[in-house]
Parts: structure tokens; C-alpha cells; sequence
């Protein structure tokens, strides 16, 4: 088994190297430790004036800024590999015995899809190093894979502790039905104990499913406490996290109730904003 984490510097990359380790150790994983060094924003550099001089000066200029540029790109390789050096000492103090470390100059999207198709699970910060001081922003590169992820994406919290108990916030739908699928029969929560909540009406339907994934996830030896309330989503959630010693929330990323819409301005967003613990997302 596999999984693939992202460090970028920044003050969640210690986060994501712990619960990256404390996964890969539950699943007997592999980690490969990306450092994504993106494209450069350029709108805060000054423009270049070079087409109004002359030819000898203009060439001279056009040298300068192509070394200027050599040395900010050698430079910008030079820091990612001292921080994939750093995030790998970590897994390795953490107990990972095995960590492949890859510097990509890359769109990060493109590299989560790129390398996801042979990983278990992708590990990455709420917020990156350009947004960390916003704290009730997403960074935007978390929510563009949200939107782009196959496999489950774990969106780790500032910092880790133990993980002792799992919810799952279930609305039947087939994202929902796909983790729990996920969860029996893989090793990450095994022995852990799960509640299964639901948000909405008690229909026989809605119980029917609960019932069906409780069984399927007691068969794998879990623990499993149903319960089903009423109100809105989020603070129904955040209560329940607060308050009934949740260490993980997990959630579809897609369904067909009031969770429904679940990226940009719905539940989930509001979920990974406010979370003060890692939320797994399946689509």
C-alpha cells in the first residue's frame, strides 16, 4: 500500500508529515513525499521594460533577468529539497520505515493526478504556504483537488492528536456508501470505534442504509453507534466533533440530500474551514 503526501513549508507540513505517518503505520504503507514547487505568480514583480531601450542596452537587460531568473529557479529547488529533507527526518523520527521524497516543478493538480492512480491515499494541508495567515480561507490548491481527487483525500488539521474514535457524516448517498466500503475493508480505522451520523429525517430508507453500513462495518470488527438528528449540517456536525470525542470526520464529497453540494460555499467547505480535526473525503 501506498500513500502520497504534500509538504510545502509551511506551518500544516509538520501536520501532514504526522498523520501521514500515523496512517501509513495502520496500513503497513509506503510514503511518497511530494514538494510541488507550482508556477510562479509573477504580478508582484516589476514589469519589463526591455522593448523601450536599445539594442545593445536591451540585450543586456534580457541577460540580467534570464540569470535573475536562473538563480531564483535554482534557488526555488535548492529550499524544496531542504523541505522534503526535513518532512522525510520526520516520517522516519515518526516510525515510517519506508519514504521516497519527489521535487516536481508541476501544477499540483496535475501531480495529485498524475500520482494518485497508485496511492491508497492523499495527504495534504488545509492551507499552504500562501494562505496560511487566512484563517477562514481555504487554500485554493486544496480545493481544486477536492474537486479533481478518485481516491480519498485526508485534509489534515494544524496540528496532530491520537485519533481514537471516527465519524462519519452519512447521508446515504454513493460517495458515503463508497467509503464505507472503503473503510471495512481496509486496515486504517480498523478496531476504531465509528458514528455513523446522519442529519435529517428518521425515514426507512435513511435507516435501512444506516443499518446496512453499520452491519458491513461491524463485520470488520468495528464498533458502531447510529444516530440520527435534526438541524443544520454544519453545527449539527461541529457539536457532535466537540462533543463525542471525534478524532476524524469523515464525509462524501457528493450525495443527494442537504449534504449535497459539497465544495465551494456548501458543507464540505465549511466542514475543512471550521474543522478543528483532519476530514477524509471520498468522491
Amino acid at each position: 500500500m501506498k500513500l502520497i503526501a504534500f509538504v510545502d513549508g509551511s506551518t500544516y507540513s509538520l501536520s501532514v508529515c504526522d498523520h501521514a505517518a500515523w496512517a501509513a503505520k495502520r496500513m503497513d504503507a509506503s510514503i511518497d513525499l511530494f514538494h510541488v514547487l507550482g508556477r510562479r505568480d509573477r504580478s508582484g514583480e516589476p514589469a519589463d521594460l526591455s522593448g523601450s531601450l536599445r539594442l545593445g542596452a536591451r540585450s543586456t537587460l534580457l541577460k540580467e533577468m534570464a540569470d535573475v531568473d536562473a538563480e531564483r529557479a535554482k534557488l526555488e529547488h535548492a529550499r524544496g529539497r531542504l523541505v522534503l529533507e526535513d518532512a522525510k527526518a520526520r516520517l522516519v523520527e515518526d516510525g515510517v520505515a519506508e519514504v521516497e521524497t519527489r521535487l516536481r516543478n508541476d501544477d499540483i493538480v496535475a501531480t495529485v493526478r498524475e500520482y494518485e492512480g497508485g496511492a491508497d491515499l492523499v495527504v495534504i494541508g488545509k492551507r499552504g504556504e500562501a494562505s496560511s495567515v487566512a484563517l477562514e480561507h481555504l487554500g485554493s490548491n486544496l480545493e481544486r483537488i477536492l474537486r479533481s481527487a478518485t481516491k480519498p483525500v485526508l485534509v489534515v488539521s494544524r496540528a496532530f492528536k491520537p485519533i481514537e474514535r471516527y465519524m462519519i457524516a452519512f447521508d446515504g448517498g454513493p460517495s458515503v456508501m463508497k467509503a464505507v466500503e472503503h473503510i471495512g475493508q481496509g486496515r486504517l480505522f480498523r478496531d476504531m470505534p465509528c458514528l455513523l451520523l446522519h442529519v435529517g429525517n428518521d425515514t426507512p430508507e435513511i435507516r435501512s442504509r444506516m443499518e446496512g453500513a453499520s452491519a458491513l462495518l461491524k463485520k470488520a470488527g468495528q464498533d458502531v453507534e447510529i444516530e440520527i438528528a435534526q438541524g443544520e449540517p454544519e453545527k449539527v456536525i461541529s457539536t457532535a466533533v466537540e462533543t463525542r470525542g471525534v478524532g476524524l470526520l469523515l464525509m462524501g464529497a457528493y450525495g443527494h440530500s442537504r449534504i449535497r453540494n459539497l465544495i465551494i460555499g456548501s458543507t464540505t467547505t465549511q466542514m475543512v474551514r471550521s474543522c478543528k480535526i483532519p476530514v477524509m473525503m471520498f468522491r
